[in-house]
């Protein structure tokens, strides 16, 4: 039921298609995830809160360049996934899980668990 996956996270990969297409990025696609990177998507990831290398939106993954699109992949690959799993709920959910990190006086970021769980995918004494 992969046709399924797609539609349930197209809400987000509408978006960032629309965002990676309207800051002029250049797309290529990647075992069924576009990834999209650019001057001016580097600008904008660099500009956030938290300066990012890529972010991803459904089945998007938008990069400030080809070579942190490579070194990021995993990582973002498991954003994919859950993305997969929360569909449209995704954003809202990531979103409340900062906000009440951050009202709890912790790291709205790296304590985060959609966070935690990708970065878990980088440290080999994680299962």
């Amino acid at each position: 039921m992969l046709w399924w996956r797609y539609f349930w996270t197209a809400p987000n990969t509408l978006i960032g298609l629309t965002v990676g297409l309207l800051l002029g990025g250049r797309i290529q696609w990647v075992s069924g995830v576009a990834e999209i990177h650019g001057r001016w998507i580097a600008r904008a990831l660099r500009s956030m809160p938290v300066p990012a290398a890529a972010m991803t939106l459904g089945h998007v993954v938008l990069g400030c360049s080809l070579s942190d699109l490579d070194r990021t992949r995993r990582h973002e690959r498991v954003h994919v996934r859950q993305y997969e799993r929360w569909g449209p709920f995704f954003l809202p959910a990531y979103l409340l899980a900062s906000l009440f990190l951050k009202l709890a006086g912790r790291d709205a970021y790296r304590g985060n668990p959609f966070e935690v769980e990708a970065y878990a995918i980088d440290d080999p004494s994680k299962p």
